[in-house]
């Protein structure tokens, strides 16, 4: 990776850490170093009656050619993605990854916004 990339990613990664650590409470932060950020829930719960200690909610991580955004709140509401802009889901590569390699300011209020999505469905089943 060359260094302009890597500077770039770097970049990209800390503005949408910032965005991610707002949900921090009520989650809690499980890794946190320059390459990788996770936000996680532990709390007895049931989720379609399977017994569990603790949910994911979002994490970031720098990959090769892109910041990968993780986003769970999906797994658990799959008609969510119809709320995102076209913009964001054409970044979305399998059910709830996306992959970050530009980010401009509407890219940043697309992922604020779906966060906000996220967090108040996980809010709602009383899983935040």
């Amino acid at each position: 990776m060359t260094e302009d990339k890597s500077k770039m990613l770097d970049l990209i990664f800390r503005n949408l850490r910032e965005k991610v650590a707002a949900y921090s409470p009520p989650f809690e932060v499980r890794i946190d170093n320059e390459r990788r950020y996770e936000l996680w829930k532990v709390k007895d719960l049931v989720i379609d009656g399977r017994k569990r200690k603790e949910i994911f909610f979002a994490s970031l991580m720098i990959q090769k050619d892109y910041v990968g955004f993780y986003f769970m709140p999906v797994y658990a509401e799959s008609e969510l993605t119809k709320v995102f802009a076209p913009e964001l889901v054409k970044l979305l590569k399998g059910k709830s990854c996306f992959h970050i390699k530009k980010l401009d300011e509407q890219l940043l209020k697309q992922i604020e916004a779906a966060l906000e999505v996220g967090f108040q469905l996980y809010r709602e089943r009383g899983w935040a």
